[in-house]
């Protein structure tokens, strides 16, 4: 098969990359859209705050799965396949949330989430530098990152106006959800594949990622930093809307989303910073910021007050962004070409063990100490491990020097 980046004719294929981000922005996007929602489900089938983060958690354990196991496979069978199985995973797990009247529906639904992010995460962001115009590839790593985070965003504040303005809060999210799926799935059939001599999708084979002895001195501190990073993200997407609504008196979902969609806005922005700082720069000047908007997370639950909330997310947000780009770029610099891919896939599932193990561990606090008491916990916990991070980072560059 010959690489058909090189004769595309017009139409969908000459905006082939804003395509394919698009469509990794709808999928991404249905990974958070039931956050707004976990407290009508409370109240639906009746568990606790435990509970809440174990349904969360699923998901993370969902990409890891696929980053473990098939990480690397749109390298053999090309980009478009591996993306139509996450749309199609991504769609199953709309439907099951449509007809959720249980715990173990809600974790399924969860699973397959995590399933199409994994599917997602790093083939479509190949796919869309591999789309993009000659004169157009530098800022096409921007787009798939706006894409991954600003989906990650929007899930929240779609799924939070919609069940709080419109009727059928828990149907009608889901439902928008599945005509996005439905258009994207259209939209990226027409698109080129960009792998030359791809195989058929049923060749795949489990492919683990590797970490090469020359990334094994940057991967440490750039996993503790990205793995602090996205504990802030999963705490904001699974446990912020108990404290909204129990400790702050906020029951308007539609804020809900709104300050969730506000930490993923603030990581985009953070990681506009970073081709201004450099990536070795970046992981500790951004565990620096995470460590700012921890201290601001805190003295929100301690004070029990919004706008420190609102800082907390936008301060915190940046240095996740900022560390997150950092270590990835670290990450990549480091490894050989022919094991990047491999290398990259080990720090994601890095950071999102830190979506899940601290967020659970929240969940068990919280049932013994309290919410707020759980997550000043959380928040020691986290900043400890940035400052750690960073300061090795700090101790390396000074011994270079």
């Amino acid at each position: 098969m010959t690489d058909r980046r090189t004769a595309r004719p017009g139409g969908v294929a000459r905006v082939g990359h804003l395509v394919a981000a698009a469509a990794f922005a709808v999928c991404m996007a249905g990974t958070t859209l039931p956050t707004p929602l976990y407290g009508l489900y409370q109240e639906k089938l009746g568990f606790s705050e435990l509970t809440v983060t174990v349904v969360f958690a699923v998901y993370a354990f969902g990409v890891i799965g696929v980053l473990l196991l098939i990480g690397n496979v749109s390298d053999a069978v090309g980009r478009r396949p591996v993306l139509l199985c996450g749309l199609g995973c991504s769609a199953a797990s709309a439907v099951v949330f449509l007809a959720a009247d249980s715990v173990a529906l809600l974790c399924l639904g969860r699973l397959l989430s995590g399933l199409s992010a994994g599917l997602f995460t790093g083939t479509a962001t190949a796919y869309v530098l591999e789309l993009a115009p000659p004169g157009r590839r530098a800022r096409a790593g921007f787009v798939a990152t706006a894409a991954n985070i600003g989906g990650l965003g929007c899930g929240p504040l779609l799924s939070g106006l919609l069940s709080q303005y419109a009727p059928y809060p828990l149907i009608l999210p889901f439902a928008v959800h599945l005509g996005l799926l439905a258009a994207s799935f259209g939209l990226t059939l027409l698109l080129p594949e960009t792998v030359a001599g791809a195989r058929p999708l049923r060749t795949a084979r489990p492919n683990r990622p590797t970490l090469p002895p020359e990334v094994r001195r940057v991967f440490v501190p750039a996993g503790i930093a990205a793995f602090a990073g996205f504990s802030l993200l999963g705490l904001f997407t699974s446990v912020s809307p108990a404290f909204l609504a129990v400790d702050l008196g906020v029951h308007n979902r539609a804020v809900v989303g709104l300050v969730v969609f506000t930490v993923f806005f603030a990581s985009t922005l953070g990681q506009l910073l970073v081709p201004r700082l450099g990536t070795a720069r970046a992981i500790p000047l951004g565990c620096l910021v995470l460590i700012a908007g921890l201290a601001l997370l805190a003295a929100s639950l301690a004070r029990e007050t919004l706008l420190l909330l609102v800082l907390s997310a936008l301060v915190g947000g940046a240095g996740q962004g900022m560390g997150l780009r950092g270590a990835v770029g670290e990450v990549a610099a480091a490894a050989p070409a022919e094991h990047r891919g491999g290398a990259l896939s080990s720090l994601f599932v890095v950071a999102y063990f830190g979506i899940s193990i601290p967020v659970i561990g929240v969940g068990l606090l919280a049932g013994r100490l309290g919410l707020t008491d759980a997550g000043l916990a959380f928040a020691a916990c986290m900043a400890v491990l940035a400052a750690a991070s960073g300061a090795y980072l700090l101790r390396q560059a000074r011994a270079g020097t």
